[in-house]
């Protein structure tokens, strides 16, 4: 049976990370530089370097490729390590990063969102009516990202899950995603994740005059072995960033707009008038 390697084990890395790092690992064992694995794969250095950092996911090709320069084609290794990074989820660059490197190492999450219920706190059916809202999504591809919405929300029920702090503009209470079980359902789950210790939900009042939460949804993520990291999402792009600077900005939107917040208990009740709200709309 072949090892298994330190990036086989590596929770906190992504599929495409965990190719590159054994590629870096096989090619340093064989004595190649990038240089000369590049000639043998018939490809630019460059490329190399990109996937041994995970900044490029491979090709079915170059992992074929790969089997063959390291005389591993009969165990297929990389061939195997390539189907991981294939059926990881799908989504922009950025998120990935976010979803597979930061959020499952966060100690303490922040987040803020002006129009839906967060990713983390979404049912199933919820999240499945936020993707078809997308009509170029295939039906494929929506419940491929469903899926990995919920695979994101297992956090919340680890042994150590994150203290978790939630803004939501009041709005969303009242926003229709999908038919109104759906909405019933979704702030039935809400409310039983909002009174869990670990948790604190607030609504933001939809005439809140500060302005700093109309620009765009966002996270903070507080890790104890990594500086904080925010997620900034707008329409059609994104960012992750662990400058201070940036940082800095985002906790002080975030002190500002939770400032306006109902507290907890209000939000609570909120939460429940929701709840039957949608189920006279049923």
């Amino acid at each position: 049976m072949e090892a298994t390697t330190m990036a086989d084990l590596d929770p906190r890395m992504s599929p495409a990370q965990r190719f590159g790092r054994e590629l870096v690992r096989c090619r340093k064992e064989k004595g190649l530089s990038q240089a000369r694995l590049a000639e043998r794969l018939g490809c630019s250095p460059s490329l190399i370097g990109h996937i041994e950092t995970g900044n490029r996911k491979p090709q079915l090709d170059f992992a074929e490729g790969c089997d063959r320069a390291f005389g591993l084609s009969e165990s297929k290794r990389f061939v195997r390590l390539y189907r991981q990074v294939a059926e990881s989820p799908s989504g922009p660059e950025w998120f990935l990063r976010w979803q597979e490197e930061i959020e499952p190492r966060a100690v303490t999450l922040r987040t803020w969102d002006p129009l839906l219920i967060p990713g983390l706190l979404q049912t199933e059916e919820y999240a499945r009516a936020v993707f078809r809202g997308h009509l170029a999504t295939s039906e494929r591809e929506v419940e491929e990202q469903v899926r990995a919405r919920m695979q994101r929300s297992l956090i919340l029920d680890r042994d150590d899950p994150p203290v978790l702090w939630v803004l939501i503009d009041e709005w969303v209470l009242r926003r229709p995603i999908g038919r109104p079980e759906i909405m019933r359902e979704q702030f039935a789950h809400l409310a039983a994740i909002a009174s869990r210790r670990h948790v604190t939900v607030q609504f933001v009042p939809f005439d809140n005059p500060c302005t700093d939460g109309l620009m765009s949804g966002f996270a903070i993520a507080e890790m104890a072995d990594a500086p904080t990291t925010v997620s900034v999402e707008s329409a059609g792009t994104g960012e992750v960033s662990a400058d201070a600077e940036v940082v800095s900005v985002i906790v002080g939107r975030y002190d500002t707009i939770r400032a306006q917040a109902y507290r907890p208990g209000e939000s609570l009740e909120l939460i429940k008038e929701a709840v039957g709200l949608w189920t006279q709309s049923t």
